[in-house]
């Protein structure tokens, strides 16, 4: 007979798991964001890159999602908005 866990158990477990989770890492600065390049700037061209930032709704992921610091998350969001004017990424998805 299986057992049953309390919710105090479940909570608990719950927590070690969020804290054993791997912290992300910014993939744009591989030396740390204060050593970053100036100006910072993601390339709207790299539709493949940009599609991973981008759920499949259309909807841009936040910085806890893709991993990427204030400075670089700031430059995908503009990357995207270039990527879908010049019609390399669609507004909405395909149904």
């Amino acid at each position: 007979m299986a057992r049953t866990r309390s919710r105090a158990e479940i909570r608990k477990a719950r927590k070690r798991k969020a804290r054993q989770q791997r912290k992300l890492k910014c993939r744009f600065c591989p030396d740390g964001c204060d050593n970053s390049p100036r100006p910072i700037y993601v390339d709207f061209k790299d539709v493949k890159m940009l599609r991973s930032m981008v759920n499949r709704n259309g909807h841009m992921l936040s910085r806890r999602r893709t991993g990427c610091c204030a400075k670089y998350q700031r430059a995908v969001r503009r990357a995207v908005l270039r990527a879908r004017f010049m019609g390399l990424l669609p507004y909405v998805p395909q149904d």
